[in-house]
């Protein structure tokens, strides 16, 4: 059975817009879609279930979500789900049975960021599958390049997939769910790090030196070129530029992902004492990348 792919709706115009970017991403990946509504989005202390007004709303939500999608993504194989109980771990498990899950992000200005809210960050930080968050503003339009003379075409460009690739810590996970996202996109796949100058101190056995400029750069770059040899080699049909550049990883990345149809990043899926994180440039993507972002859990 394949796993579908999975969105959260609440009515908001993020959730609507969250809704049909996943039935885009399902019909692409040819898994059927699921719309999930948890009736219980701040529950209550008693922990009483959902009252008959919350069903109301909750069957309100997921039919204002498929009629959008039947005139937007006809076609596309939809399925309702209503849950109770807390949403973050309602959406957590949720993602345990996804392919992939798709929410909702709020957006503000470009100098403020988006706002993503507790249970959005509670499910990236710890959820076992990839996690996309799309704002309101995302359109059917984000993907296609419209074509010359306004017709839509299946050999129309899609906008670059944008992959952050810590090249400190290459995971295969990020890499193939990039090139995968590229590939159904017919999209081309820039590839981008971000450097920063070593101190003496810092530098350990086999890192790369305190050498010129452009021969980091060089070095960086044909370091790059030997982790995605591979993957190259899996996928010949994906365009792939490479780019390495010196400066702050969040902020490279936020210019980077500018024109995107989709930002792939990575999280480390560790145990810590303080709790699961997103990482600064996972968190940074999240709250200032405008296009969809996708964070991809790694061991």
């Amino acid at each position: 059975m394949l796993l579908p792919v999975i969105a959260a709706v609440d009515g908001s115009a993020e959730s609507l817009a969250a809704a049909e970017w996943a039935a885009r991403e399902a019909a692409r990946r040819d898994r059927p879609l699921t719309l999930l509504h948890a009736m219980s989005w701040h529950p209550r202390q008693n922990g009483e279930p959902a009252t008959a007004a919350q069903r109301h709303l909750a069957r309100r939500c997921l039919r204002q979500a498929e009629e959008r999608l039947q005139s937007t993504c006809p076609g596309v194989r939809v399925e309702e789900e209503q849950v109770e109980g807390p949403a973050t771990a309602a959406l957590l498990r949720a993602a345990d049975r996804a392919d992939l899950l798709v929410l909702g992000s709020r957006g503000l200005s470009g100098f403020t960021g988006f706002v993503v809210g507790s249970v959005a960050l509670g499910v990236v930080a710890r959820a076992a599958r990839p996690v996309v968050l799309v704002r309101a503003e995302e359109t059917a339009t984000d993907e296609h390049v419209p074509a010359a003379d306004g017709h839509d075409s299946t050999r129309t460009p899609y906008r670059d997939v944008v992959l952050a690739l810590d090249l400190n810590d290459p995971c295969d996970e990020v890499i193939e769910f990039a090139f995968e996202a590229a590939r159904l996109r017919h999209a081309r796949l820039r590839v981008v790090h971000a450097w920063q100058q070593p101190s003496a101190i810092a530098l350990g056995p086999g890192d790369i030196g305190l050498v010129q400029e452009p021969r980091r750069a060089d070095e960086w770059l044909g370091f790059m070129t030997a982790v995605l040899q591979v993957w190259r080699e899996k996928h010949p049909e994906v365009e792939v530029v490479e780019t390495v550049t010196e400066g702050r990883a969040q902020s490279v990345l936020v210019r980077a992902a500018s024109g995107a149809s989709l930002l792939v990043v990575g999280r480390r899926d560790t145990d810590r004492p303080a709790g699961p994180r997103t990482g600064p440039v996972a968190h940074a993507a999240i709250h200032h990348v405008g296009c969809p972002v996708a964070v991809v859990p790694h061991d």
